[in-house]
């Protein structure tokens, strides 16, 4: 027993974190799933630049019309859409766009929100109220309603579809990081630290935040996956990335008119976005309950 308290003295807080997050078999799967997809994205990224986009001219966007809604087989497992296109390579290309974007969104929304949230939890006062009623104020407008707004005025983009989703997902990480700011900005170490001399830019950013990731690790988890709703959402709407992109929203978009003359186009961009925000919830309360202090004994 001795030993066992030794060793799990010595391990660091990621590694504990880790351990315990094995021990949830449903959050490692969602984890080894979501693994795959990055590497299959990096491998059609890859592909694009060995072949200088040949390979997606001639297998991904090009149209075959004599074959269109021809059903899975054994040279298209996943069968061709309604303009002959292989539906299992679009799903491979896909993977990039809605995943992607998805990271990059919440990243940029963690990244803005953290820093008004850590702001209005640490100065608080006058400037918490104006910050966070800003921030309520976006939060009362729906999240996927103020996304299609923003993306109508500045017109469908990739770039404009990113700007949305991570505008629509700021005041969630605002909020976030607001809560776990007030639990510790006045934690000992940071009066300590205050009473040393250091600066509120060298508090906030080296003392206060990283202490409070856990909830923004997890939070940013959970993002992710709406993000890629979102993005599909706003796709399927028209509003998102146009065709002949890849994108799975997109697919289930075009596809719709031609459900019941082939099943597959629209089940199988279905069952990948379902299958991916499936994967990327239960890796999130996994990590939920690997990083939760009241569960490390």
């Amino acid at each position: 027993m001795k030993a066992e308290a030794t060793v799990s003295r010595r391990r660091s807080p990621w590694m504990e974190t880790w351990r315990r997050f094995r021990k949830n078999k449903l959050a490692v799967v969602g984890l080894c799933f979501i693994s795959f997809l990055l590497l299959i994205a990096v491998a059609t990224i890859v592909i694009d630049l060995v072949t200088d986009m040949s390979f997606y001219n001639d297998h991904v966007i090009k149209q075959n019309l004599r074959l269109r809604l021809q059903g899975p087989s054994l040279e298209h497992i996943f069968g061709l859409d309604e303009f002959g296109r292989d539906i299992f390579l679009r799903m491979l290309w896909g993977v990039r766009y809605s995943l992607f974007m998805g990271v990059f969104a919440i990243a940029f929304s963690v990244i803005v929100g953290g820093i008004f949230g850590a702001v209005a939890g640490y100065y608080g006062k006058t400037l918490d109220n104006v910050i966070m009623r800003f921030m309520d104020i976006l939060l009362a407008i729906p999240s996927m309603l103020l996304a299609t707004a923003i993306v109508a005025a500045l017109g469908t983009s990739l770039v404009n579809v990113l700007m949305a989703i991570a505008i629509s997902y700021i005041p969630t990480f605002a909020r976030t990081v607001r809560a776990s700011v007030l639990t510790v900005k006045d934690q000992e170490y940071i009066e300590a630290a205050r009473a040393l001399g250091a600066s509120d830019f060298r508090i906030i950013f080296k003392y206060v935040i990283p202490n409070c990731l856990s909830p923004i690790i997890v939070q940013a988890t959970l993002g992710v996956a709406g993000a890629i709703l979102s993005i599909a959402g706003l796709s399927f709407l028209g509003l998102g990335i146009q065709p002949p992109t890849p994108e799975w929203g997109s697919m289930l978009s075009n596809a719709r008119s031609y459900i019941r003359d082939g099943w597959h186009i629209t089940v199988i961009p279905g069952l990948g976005i379902m299958l991916t925000i499936l994967a990327l919830n239960v890796m999130g309360d996994g990590l939920r309950d690997a990083l939760d202090p009241r569960l490390k004994n």
